[in-house]
């Protein structure tokens, strides 16, 4: 089945952040308990079709802040030839791995991991011995611990996209809606309409044996803190009895 349409019925859950009174999430339950998985090495075919084995590092990525490019520069430096292939390309003259050798800077002047052979500079390509893939995803396996300490904030939370909007209530008051949702190809801005392949939406991503919420929850722990977690996994899991047509994503299989 080929991707589904951008526009369809969702189910949003809104409530006040257990943590924060001037804090309320808006989340989306049909998203979140979807079947999506990431199938990158599994039969991905990549964002772009002439680099269908780099699946979606083929832009690079974009730090959110500087305590962002700062954390992933850490592990970085435990990264060694037997891990990360391109490692020779961030190297200075002295020999040692430069932050100038794996950052760049866009056009807009914003940070960005480097480019290098039409990938992301720490995509190991599949013929490595290394291993294929994400050499700080790969590191992260090795050390024992979660993707999001090493990756690039926007590397681990894809395709999971929060947003943050200012609301004015009718009496004055207001509060901070953080919005937890799909990242569609809109999230690329004007570009996403540009790409071959998108897999939030397609039927051949959504093949995985947990919904999102489950299957992401470290994730959503950090974006949204525990407390707040707690209250939207118990949603999902009312929404998923309710077996609402609105409660499954149009690309997740159908319940027999």
């Amino acid at each position: 089945m080929p991707e589904v349409d951008l526009v369809f019925p969702r189910s949003w859950f809104e409530f006040q952040d257990p943590a924060d009174a001037d804090q309320q999430f808006r989340c989306d339950l049909t998203w979140l308990t979807s079947s999506w998985t990431c199938i990158f090495g599994n039969g991905c075919p990549g964002i772009y079709a002439d680099a269908p084995e780099a699946g979606c590092c083929t832009l690079g990525a974009h730090f959110s802040d500087k305590d962002d490019e700062k954390r992933v520069a850490g592990w970085v430096e435990q990264l060694d030839d037997s891990r990360w292939e391109r490692r020779g390309e961030a190297m200075n003259k002295s020999g040692r791995v430069s932050r100038k050798g794996w950052v760049e800077t866009d056009d807009e002047g914003e940070r960005k991991t480097r480019v290098v052979g039409g990938a992301c500079i720490f995509h190991n390509s599949r013929g490595f011995e290394g291993g294929y893939g994400c050499a700080l995803h790969a590191l992260a396996i090795a050390e024992d611990v979660h993707f999001v300490e090493t990756k690039p904030d926007v590397c681990w939370q894809l395709p999971l996209r929060r947003t943050f909007r200012d609301v004015e209530r009718p009496d004055g008051t207001t509060y901070l809606e953080v919005s937890i949702g799909e990242y569609d190809r809109r999230g690329w801005g004007p570009g996403g309409h540009d790409l071959d392949w998108y897999c939030s939406g397609n039927t051949e991503a959504h093949v995985g044996t947990e919904p999102v919420y489950q299957s992401s929850a470290t994730e959503l722990v950090t974006l949204m803190g525990q407390p707040a977690y707690d209250v939207l996994a118990a949603a999902c899991e009312r929404h998923l009895r309710s077996r609402s047509a609105l409660a499954l994503h149009p690309a997740s299989p159908r319940p027999r």
